[in-house]
């Protein structure tokens, strides 16, 4: 979700939405879309007897299954070898693919789950992630220095840990991504 309205001291949480004029002024389209497809989806089940529960995950990392790689997954993977001189600074919010699954199906078997899930587990400013990628990994080509950029993105996902949804460390998210990274070929560690 972007939105630079949000209270920088709250966290993103079920009542949060990206902000159009935002995303359209920044070109942020994936964001955009996301936003209005969900928006459609609720508006649609008000007129219906259907019951509609969304899931809100944010940036997901972790191993791959598919062949290509996602946008999420490049987005770390630029941390690893892109060597950027800048890159945009900020807190951003993380959730590991398996427990992205794990949240899908607990939604699905909790007959008391409705409404918006934010999906989330670790919040980390940019350069801390970058820190704890090169303690982990200290010959990749990390960015050289953290400035401007997107609205930090702090996210709150009580609602759908009081269901039961625990999550694994970052720590592992980080090296089972880069793991499977490094095993497909698209970075040396």
């Amino acid at each position: 979700m972007l939105n630079p309205n949000w209270p920088k001291d709250q966290a993103m949480n079920k009542e949060s939405w990206s902000d159009f004029e935002f995303c359209e002024a920044n070109e942020q389209w994936y964001f955009l879309a996301k936003t209005i497809a969900e928006k459609e989806a609720l508006e649609y089940v008000k007129m219906s007897s259907l019951k509609i529960v969304t899931i809100c995950p944010s940036i997901i990392i972790g191993p791959l299954l598919q062949p290509t790689m996602n946008s999420s997954s490049l987005y770390l993977l630029s941390y690893l070898k892109d060597g950027l001189e800048t890159l945009d600074s900020g807190t951003r919010s993380f959730v590991d693919v398996r427990d992205t699954a794990k949240a899908l199906l607990l939604i699905y078997e909790k007959d008391e789950a409705e409404g918006r899930y934010i999906c989330s587990s670790h919040d980390i400013t940019t350069q801390d992630l970058a820190e704890k990628l090169k303690a982990m990994y200290p010959h990749c080509n990390y960015p050289k220095s953290f400035a401007g950029g997107m609205p930090s993105m702090d996210m709150n996902s009580e609602k759908l840990q009081t269901l039961g949804w625990k999550y694994r460390s970052l720590e592992e998210s980080l090296v089972d991504a880069v793991k499977n990274y490094e095993e497909r070929g698209d970075v040396a560690v």
